[in-house]
């Protein structure tokens, strides 16, 4: 199945492919004051596919902390989308069409740990495989 969603005023598209129902998506809250700020829920298939569409100039890519991933976040409305890295995403739930399918409560996770080389292996072993389109 494909997902559509977008950011609120609909500058950044995004289609996510998976063939896992919904409701069994585990979600994760990220304990980072960016997500916590943003009340993130975020989802990912390592065997789905992302399809992220926007004009480059109607995003703001933001990095921060270990600097492991660029954040899609929309210049316009303010919208967090995406994280994305090395051609992968963890998408944020909420921008989805059909986000109240997800009921599930997002579970809490704490990366503060980590160094980098291990987040990107973890992000590397579980992130969506992602295709940034330009419109």
């Amino acid at each position: 199945m494909i997902h559509h969603g977008s950011c609120h005023c609909g500058k950044i598209g995004v289609d996510f492919e998976t063939a896992i129902a919904l409701p069994s998506i585990p979600l994760r809250a990220c304990a980072c004051s960016f997500c916590r700020r943003h009340a993130a829920r975020t989802a990912t298939d390592r065997n789905g596919r992302v399809t992220l569409t926007f004009h480059e100039e109607d995003v703001s890519r933001y990095a921060f902390g270990l600097r492991t991933a660029e954040f899609i976040i929309c210049r316009h409305c303010g919208v967090y989308v995406a994280a994305v890295m090395e051609g992968l995403s963890t998408i944020n739930v909420n921008v989805l069409d059909d986000r109240e399918v997800f009921t599930q409560v997002a579970a809490s996770q704490d990366y503060d740990g980590e160094l980098a080389d291990q987040r990107s292996a973890r992000r590397r072993a579980n992130w969506t495989p992602t295709i940034i389109a330009a419109r």
